[in-house]
């Protein structure tokens, strides 16, 4: 399996205004997904395979991320730390769909590693 980027995220001060203004531009179909709490999160549907989400900035320095498609989240994990990255947020399940782990390379960039796995819960 290659790794390739798999889903994206873009943090924004505004849902509502960004919903509007990609709507518009690219034409992607945003809808928000039922997430059982307050957290708002909103699918992106690019029209492709590669699909996105749009949530509320967490902080100032909250930054786009990049998932990438691994096979297993925990053993990208350990390699990227030997390789000089850092784990920022451990292994998270998403329920029915799948692990996700938020890393920085060496420069500081953020990427994130996703493990699909409809058994997580």
């Amino acid at each position: 399996m290659g790794c390739k980027i798999c889903h994206f995220e873009i943090p924004v001060d505004n849902v509502e205004k960004a919903k509007t203004f990609y709507e518009k531009l690219f034409g992607w179909k945003i809808e928000r997904m039922p997430m059982g709490d307050e957290k708002e999160y909103f699918f992106i549907d690019t029209g492709d395979d590669l699909k996105g989400g749009l949530m509320k900035k967490i902080m100032p320095e909250h930054v786009p991320v990049n998932y990438i498609l691994v096979p297993n989240v925990d053993e990208y994990a350990n390699k990227c730390q030997s390789l000089g990255g850092k784990v920022v947020m451990g292994k998270t399940a998403v329920p029915t769909m799948g692990y996700f782990v938020v890393c920085l390379d060496p420069s500081g960039n953020c990427i994130g590693l996703w493990e699909a796995d409809n058994r997580a819960c």
